[in-house]
């Protein structure tokens, strides 16, 4: 890891957001709450959650950070769900990695729910993507006077 001890504390914060791509039967099975695992959305919140936690445990060089908020967001339309996660903290290196690890693992989750219902008569996914897993924000703030 990198030396960030002569780096200030500040307020961090930052969102990801990424889309999972689904058939429009498995996104109807979503909606009206027929998947046999349970519902996807709360699962993957809470999966995402823990991943932001876990994140330093996960990817070698990554500061482990003291998280103080995190919120993960589900939009679901047609075809795809879009998961939108912000994590802050007052640190001395930025939490976009929390945030794309919180966004990964939540849509893995809602995939592992619902493979199932996006297999093909192959055991394949035709129409199943990951995709878009981008760091939408990033906030550096001013140095903390409660050091």
């Amino acid at each position: 890891m990198i030396d960030i001890s002569s780096k200030e504390i500040v307020k961090r914060e930052a969102t990801a957001s990424g889309v999972i791509t689904l058939r429009d039967s498995t996104v109807k099975e979503i909606r009206e709450g027929r998947v046999r695992k349970g519902d996807p959305i709360p699962v993957a919140r809470a999966a995402g959650i823990m991943a932001i936690k876990k994140t330093p445990d996960l990817i070698p060089y990554c500061h482990p950070i003291p998280i103080e908020h995190t919120s993960i967001e589900f939009s679901v339309a047609d075809r795809a769900i879009t998961c939108t996660c912000t994590v802050s903290s007052h640190y001395r290196t930025g939490v976009e990695m929390e945030a794309i690890t919180g966004v990964s693992v939540a849509l893995l989750t809602i995939w592992d729910m619902v493979k199932y219902l996006e297999k093909d008569e192959n055991g394949q996914y035709q129409e199943t993507e990951i995709s878009d897993i981008r760091v939408l924000r990033k906030v550096k703030g001013e140095p903390d006077s409660h050091q």
